[in-house]
């Protein structure tokens, strides 16, 4: 199994801290990237689409994001040619039917509703990284 560059797209700074004391509990050891905007998301996205080896391999996507929300982020990212490729994960506190709707005609690759209970938070954080590192074959970035 390799590590896995993943860019958190969240601006709770509680929810930035329990994803990474998540995933840093893994047993690889994975980049992440925390932005905490929209706009931010789509700024790192394109400085690095001409190394592409420098792009993502997992999206953690909020809806309810400053500046630019989730759903234009995932629509963006689902309409360019290079960075539609990267799975992104809609990971949020959201469980309205129209947001899951969107999401899903906006091509998200699954759609979480975080818990509100700490324990099932780290747990869901924790099958997130096992199921897109240990389950899923991801494309190479060539």
């Amino acid at each position: 199994m390799k590590s896995i560059k993943i860019l958190l797209v969240e601006d709770n700074e509680g929810d930035i801290v329990l994803t990474q004391e998540a995933l840093s509990d893994a047993k690889l050891k994975n980049e992440v990237v925390v932005v905490r905007d929209g706009a931010e998301a789509m700024d790192y996205l394109n400085d690095r689409k001409p190394n592409p080896h420098l792009l993502p391999d997992l999206v953690l996507l909020d809806i309810n994001l400053p500046k630019i929300d989730g759903k234009e982020v995932l629509a963006a990212i689902k309409n360019d040619d290079l960075l539609k490729k990267i799975p992104v994960v809609m990971l949020t506190t959201s469980s309205s039917e129209i947001d899951i709707r969107e999401s899903y005609n906006n091509h998200a690759n699954c759609f979480i509703t975080k818990p509100v209970d700490l324990d099932k938070f780290f747990n869901v954080v924790k099958v997130i990284e096992d199921f897109w590192i240990t389950i899923v074959k991801l494309p190479s970035k060539e």
